[in-house]
């Protein structure tokens, strides 16, 4: 493993703690949806917030290329205690991301900042972040 690919694991796993420790369930995903957007915005893409409430969709145009593609994660947690003592555990009483939905907008960001970095395409590039 190379020293880039350490720090975008390291950078996925921060996500995923940020996320895990504050979940929200359906339509109450604001705090993700700002973490989410920031995240964009820092990468240089073109961001969109509040679609359906919490949503967010973010684009980013490489070259002159027609093709378009779309990523997409949930945010959204459940209602539910979580049990596990971790380190990151949910600090939302009776809300936990025992969905996954933490891993899958995760990787989703991992994914973008990467894309944004490296810009290894010629299109346009959306990122669907859903609530609900």
């Amino acid at each position: 493993m190379n020293a880039s690919t350490a720090l975008e694991l390291k950078s996925i796993e921060q996500h995923f703690h940020y996320l895990h420790q504050n979940p929200a369930v359906a339509f109450e995903e604001q705090l993700a949806a700002d973490y989410i957007a920031g995240k964009l915005r820092e990468w240089g893409y073109e961001v969109e917030t509040g679609i359906g409430r919490t949503g967010v969709v973010g684009r980013l145009k490489v070259g002159d290329g027609k093709a378009s593609i779309g990523l997409r994660a949930d945010t959204d947690a459940l209602p539910v205690e979580e049990k596990a003592d971790l380190p990151y555990k949910s600090q939302v009483p009776g809300k936990s991301h025992t969905c996954g939905h933490d891993a899958h907008t995760s990787m989703l960001l991992g994914a973008a900042e990467y894309l944004a970095k490296t810009r290894q395409y010629n299109g346009t590039l959306n990122l669907i972040c859903q609530p609900a």
